[in-house]
């Protein structure tokens, strides 16, 4: 707040250089504005809610047996994901306990296997693979 009382923010080194002087470092050899950065573009881009809208979409066109795999990058993507997979492995809450479910209620996933992170000789050829996780997800019969 105090930067722009002296003049708008203009320009991303400005913006990096505020940064750097009022966050201390997260990770060391990453400059400290990498997560406002990305912040701002996750944002901007509306990535969150693109990605929330396009996992029931990916399950309705998969055909029993299809697998969804989705690669996330970063903890909020990947709480999304994770969360989205429960939900669809419990079907509908409503229904919970009862002897007849009916099919638009029943379970749509299946998980398989846990979460996969890249391993060292990958993050080593790679080294943006040191945050991606790898979560499927199997199509059950409606």
């Amino acid at each position: 707040m105090a930067a722009r009382a002296v003049e708008p923010i203009a320009r991303t080194g400005q913006l990096a250089a505020i940064v750097a002087a009022a966050v201390p470092t997260r990770e060391p050899g990453k400059h400290p504005a990498t997560r406002t950065f990305q912040a701002i573009r996750i944002h901007v881009n509306g990535e969150l809610d693109a990605l929330e809208a396009a996992l029931p979409q990916a399950v309705r066109l998969l055909a029993p047996g299809g697998r969804l795999c989705v690669i996330s990058f970063h903890s909020l993507e990947d709480r999304i994901v994770k969360r989205f997979i429960r939900r669809e492995e419990q079907g509908d809450p409503v229904y919970a306990g009862l002897p007849d479910v009916p099919p638009h209620a029943r379970p749509r996933l299946r998980r398989i296997g846990r979460a996969i992170d890249a391993g060292d000789a990958e993050v080593a050829r790679n080294p943006r693979a040191r945050s991606a996780v790898l979560r499927v997800a199997e199509r059950v019969a409606a």
